[in-house]
């Protein structure tokens, strides 16, 4: 049987950091999305100029380019929710959500994973989008497995995400 292959330099992964607060874990993005910060930057500057479908394209092109690209993810779930297609948004959502547990599992991270460190706020946001399409779907049971996901990984819960499903669901 063929051994498995150890994670990727270029694939998103977590890393342990020593924090004011003590230990915690942060994701490292792969190189090909810290090497687009700049792209990102300009998508950002398209949307607030009201150009969602370039802004659109330029995402979808960033993703051909870099498959794990958290932040790439995020905003076409964030695009898809402001044209009401919460279908699609959890699919993009759902995907960065894949990839950040994919990581955490390979890592055998527990956690915590704090919002506060700037490498995880992609993961937050996606956590966030995700459980918010679930429940406007009707999929109650499996908001509730994400939030019991995210939950222990940042008690904070800096983004409200844990508000989001209703408490008799």
């Amino acid at each position: 049987m063929p051994r498995p292959r150890p994670p990727s330099r270029d694939a998103l992964r977590v890393e342990r950091r020593v924090t004011p607060a003590g230990a915690a874990w942060e994701f490292v993005h792969p190189r090909c999305a810290r090497r687009r910060r700049d792209d990102i930057a300009e998508v950002e500057a398209m949307l607030a100029a009201g150009e969602t479908e370039i802004a659109r394209d330029e995402l979808v092109w960033l993703l051909s380019e870099c498959p794990d690209f958290l932040e790439a993810h995020v905003h076409l779930g964030l695009i898809a929710l402001e044209d009401d297609d919460p279908k699609l948004a959890r699919g993009h959502f759902g995907r960065a959500w894949e990839l950040a547990t994919a990581a955490l599992d390979a890592a055998g991270a527990a956690g915590p994973v704090p919002y506060e460190l700037a490498g995880n706020a992609a993961f937050h946001q996606a956590a966030k989008g995700l459980v918010h399409c679930l429940v406007a779907t009707g999929r109650l049971p499996l908001a509730k497995r994400v939030c019991a996901r995210i939950g222990p990984l940042d008690p904070t819960d800096p983004l409200g995400i844990q508000r989001i499903v209703p408490p008799r669901g």
